[in-house]
């Protein structure tokens, strides 16, 4: 059996040939366990007792036949870590065909759209390699080559007629396509400059980080000796007539004869074979080869993890860090997850962290295991514009609050003038430094404070910010007992843990100062988390007893769900007169 492969990915240009296939075979040395992943009888048996939707699985594909799964080895040390090799990944689906000159292949694509095989980033429009041959060498291979003498009747044309300049475009513009000017080769060549890749996509390329991968294999089954079937059989072979292409048909049509298939594919053969004396499609078998790459990461982690257990799908981005959640029942599995998680989303992602413990220190500093990728936790992140120095070994960041830090900056203006207690490393008071006229930034983890500092000269922006380094209490004092406290307008108290608690250093921030004076009183964020049954009701009520003062109104607003029962919560309110000129609480 005789058979021909070719290589597509899932790219709106006209599909690349590849010749190489080891791609996807993964060995490394530093891992010491191997895990048993398939055999072709647990695939069966799996496919059977599942009950399979349309479309490509790792449960209905064949493994290939030089499969050999690999046996579980006890790794040597204390820790032993877990490898799967990506070729047992690799699947095989037989598929039907119809081979289609490669100039109709587009317009058949749209005429069969319902019924082609329509596969996630999988093309439905195969190359056949080795079919590639220039006009010139027609006449050589016995192929018609009726475009050419139609080409030298327009240039004879051109020459023996005198055309006006509206005419001569118009017959030009005939003869240029998609590829550039048909005539004219160098012209083509001008028109369509390749482009330049940039060093990081060569490096990456070079180091093989995000470099292109082979996803996919359409394979033509061509049976010596016997006839196909179809319409043309072997005499389509005797007379090559031009490049071709495959229209990978519906997955239910490859046991199915011509005479079962579709009306509207009857009909596109039918006109085939009244408008050509020797008709030019032709039905064919193919094998279509998924590799490791193909598969999505929920897909590979449903397969390798025991059943039942849940899938661990979602993880938190900064910059080209993945910051996953692992629960305890992902614990023994959790080099394997990650390696997944590492392959499926590179090159954006090139670390794999988890989080080991809950926040305990007053720095906010999370405790982070790297599982996999490089070691280095200091990354870039882009938001709302701007760019972020962040180290997550020394200081906290989370992505997920994006959407909420532009909510509340959407409520500033120009006229503004921020206090923000908790800042952190600036998400919020650098983003609204381009938005009002002053922003006054605090943080008690020193760490975080450099980090600010850095972030506001990278974006620009330090002349608007002036930053502080102390406790929360000793910052509200120290700005409210200050000259610049009648300019402050909004207050964020960023701290969820906590900030309700700070709420009391607010009271008698004006005591010192005459009632007659008119007064601006700020707007204070504040945000908490609630356990309750009602959780509006419970931060409500936290935040009564934190400032002594029963009659105000709270905007109140749920942010998110941070764990089962578990919500997140912003209050809004003006800070009453009450508060501002009443009495001190003990400043610490």
């Amino acid at each position: 059996m005789a058979s021909s492969k070719l290589f597509l990915r899932p790219n709106p240009l006209p599909p690349t040939i590849f010749s190489s296939t080891t791609h996807f075979f993964f060995t490394t040395s530093k891992f010491t366990t191997t895990l048993p992943l398939f055999s072709a009888a647990a695939t069966t048996d799996a496919a059977a007792s599942h009950s399979l939707d349309y479309g490509p699985s790792i449960l209905k594909g064949r493994a290939p036949e030089t499969f050999k799964p690999q046996q579980q080895q006890q790794g040597e040390g204390d820790e032993s870590k877990i490898v799967f090799d990506e070729s047992q990944f690799t699947r095989i689906f037989d598929v039907a065909a119809l081979r289609v000159p490669a100039k109709d292949c587009f317009a058949l694509e749209s005429r069969l759209r319902g019924h082609l095989l329509n596969w996630p980033r999988v093309r439905n429009i195969a190359r056949v390699p080795g079919d590639e041959v220039e006009s010139e060498f027609l006449k050589l291979l016995g192929g018609d080559n009726d475009d050419n003498e139609d080409d030298e009747d327009e240039i004879v044309d051109y020459a023996g007629e005198e055309l006006n300049s509206v005419l001569y475009r118009d017959r030009l513009a005939k003869t240029f396509n998609v590829r550039g000017f048909v005539k004219f080769r160098n012209l083509a060549r001008i028109s369509r400059p390749k482009r330049k890749k940039s060093k990081e996509k060569r490096r990456e390329e070079k180091e093989g980080n995000g470099g292109k991968n082979e996803i996919c294999a359409v394979e033509v089954v061509e049976e010596e000796g016997e006839e196909m079937r179809g319409l043309l059989g072997e005499e389509f072979r005797d007379k090559w007539r031009g490049p071709t292409r495959l229209l990978l048909l519906d997955e239910e049509m490859v046991d199915k004869d011509v005479e079962d298939f579709p009306q509207a594919i009857k009909v596109v053969l039918e006109e085939d074979a009244r408008e050509n004396t020797a008709p030019t499609l032709e039905f064919v078998r193919c094998r279509l080869t998924l590799f490791y790459d193909y598969w999505q990461m929920n897909e590979i982690l449903e397969a390798l993890l025991p059943n039942g257990m849940i899938v661990p799908s979602a993880f938190e981005t900064v910059g080209h860090i993945a910051h996953l959640n692992l629960r305890d029942e992902h614990l023994p599995y959790k080099l394997l997850i990650a390696k997944v998680v590492l392959d499926k989303n590179k090159p954006k992602i090139q670390t794999v962290v988890n989080k080991i413990d809950v926040i305990h220190n007053d720095y906010r500093t999370m405790q982070l295991e790297v599982l996999a990728g490089n070691h280095s936790l200091v990354t870039i992140v882009v938001e709302n514009g701007l760019r972020f120095n962040v180290d997550l070994a020394t200081v906290y960041w989370n992505s997920r609050l994006a959407t909420e830090r532009q909510r509340l900056l959407n409520g500033f203006n120009y006229k503004d003038v921020v206090c923000d207690v908790f800042s952190g490393v600036g998400p919020i008071a650098i983003s609204a430094a381009k938005i009002v006229k002053r922003v006054y930034a605090n943080d008690l983890n020193p760490d975080a404070v450099d980090y600010l500092e850095r972030n506001s000269v990278l974006n620009k922006l330090e002349k608007k910010i002036k930053v502080f380094n102390m406790d929360g209490r000793r910052f509200i004092n120290a700005m409210f007992s200050s000259d610049k406290a009648h300019s402050i307008t909004q207050v964020v108290m960023n701290l969820p843990n906590d900030a309700a608690e700070y709420l009391d250093a607010f009271r008698g921030v004006y005591r010192d100062r005459p009632r007659d004076t008119p007064f601006k009183f700020p707007t204070i964020h504040v945000y908490g988390f609630s356990k309750a049954r009602d959780p509006e009701f419970d931060f409500h009520e936290r935040i009564r007893i934190a400032i002594s003062e029963v009659a105000f109104n709270v905007e109140m607003r749920r942010v998110r769900l941070v764990a089962p029962g578990k919500w997140m919560l912003c209050a809004s309110f003006v800070l009453p007169e009450s508060v501002a000129f009443g009495k001190s609480s003990i400043f610490m």
